[in-house]
């Protein structure tokens, strides 16, 4: 028995672009490779043609067709040399990799505040003018009693609201007791309690018409007969 081989993926050169497969790649190598140009420019435009049959509502649209020779000759590895109608792309810009951003450094103390919590809270820290640091102070807390609900689904303590400002703030903002930290909790609950009461009275409304015709229909039979 001969022995079989098997061809893997794993053993062939990578994909270019993935996109068009295998098949294709090994169609553009072997017409790169072809000496005749006459036949490399007409085996080059039957390929761009069946690469534009993938979306073939562009296949005429100018810029598509660019982007498909651009296409071409970078899965050839720049050696396809045809009579493209347009310039040939810049290898060595479209290879070059994008420069690393990087992640934030800096780690959240109360993940569930989030960082931007921490910037106001700076900001407020930053103020010199005592009423309004107050009142920003007291936003903050707001928006943090907002956050704290929605993230542990119990009513947050004013205490604790409090207690992490003063932590995040390093001691400096100190809110009193009487410090109103319901507003953003008590208009949020409002408007949801009238989104479940409007919603009710449409459902009740609906039963209510649909009784009301019921006995209009019952009483015009009731003269028929």
């Amino acid at each position: 028995m001969k022995d079989l081989h098997f061809d893997y993926n794993t053993q062939r050169s990578p994909l270019v672009i993935r996109e068009y497969g295998r098949h294709l790649q090994s169609m553009v190598e072997y017409v790169a490779s072809i000496e005749d140009r006459e036949k490399r420019n007409k085996l080059a435009n039957a390929i761009v043609e069946l690469m534009g049959q993938m979306n073939p509502g562009l296949r005429n649209v100018d810029e598509f067709r660019h982007k498909l020779w651009d296409h071409i000759y970078i899965i050839s590895g720049g050696k396809l040399d045809v009579d493209s109608p347009y310039p040939k792309p810049d290898l060595d810009v479209i290879r070059k990799k994008p420069m690393h951003i990087g992640y934030p450094k800096n780690e959240i103390r109360f993940k569930h505040y989030g960082k931007n919590v921490e910037r106001l809270i700076e900001k407020a820290v930053e103020m010199e003018d005592e009423e309004k640091r107050k009142a920003f102070t007291e936003c903050i807390g707001n928006y943090m009693k907002l956050v704290h609900r929605n993230w542990n689904k119990d009513n947050a303590n004013d205490a604790t609201i409090k207690q992490d400002i003063l932590t995040l703030s390093n001691g400096k903002l100190v809110l009193d007791d009487d410090s109103n930290l319901d507003s953003l909790t008590r208009s949020t609950k409002g408007r949801r309690d009238n989104y479940k009461e409007g919603n009710g009275s449409k459902r009740h409304g609906r039963r209510s018409s649909g009784g009301h015709r019921s006995n209009k229909n019952r009483h015009r039979r009731k003269n028929r007969d």
